[in-house]
């Protein structure tokens, strides 16, 4: 009996949906990611974190203000232009290769869509080559 109540609770537990990362959980992998793929200098990265907080908050609202996924035509359009921003404040103050190496980095910081699993590029395994 003990045995099944203990199932139940874990199994329910289990089917909480994830909360998810608030702005400064957010603020700190991009920083991770930033430094470690742009390496901006302290100027740089005070730009880069205020265009990334502003793009959070401002995202957060459009999402709160939305129904869940899909996300109908004017909130993508909404979202695509708090993007194109908050890239236009990063590129200022980034060289040309820099800009080049946040671009595919921002990439790694955009969530899966639904039903994917994240793909984890730093831990798989190398390719073989022949």
């Amino acid at each position: 009996m003990i045995a099944v109540l203990l199932f139940f609770a874990v199994n329910v537990s289990a089917q909480q949906p994830k909360q998810p990362p608030t702005i400064e959980q957010r603020l700190k992998r991009t920083h991770e990611v930033m430094q470690k793929e742009v390496q901006p200098n302290n100027e740089q990265n005070l730009v880069i974190e205020s265009a990334y907080k502003d793009f959070f908050v401002s995202a957060d609202k459009l999402r709160k203000d939305n129904p869940p996924p899909p996300p109908d035509p004017k909130m993508k359009a909404a979202m695509d232009n708090l993007m194109k921003e908050r890239d236009e404040k990063v590129k200022k103050v980034l060289t040309p290769s820099q800009f080049e190496k946040y671009t595919e980095a921002s990439k790694k910081l955009q969530p899966p869509p639904p039903g994917k699993k994240p793909k984890d590029t730093e831990t798989a395994p190398p390719a073989i080559e022949k």
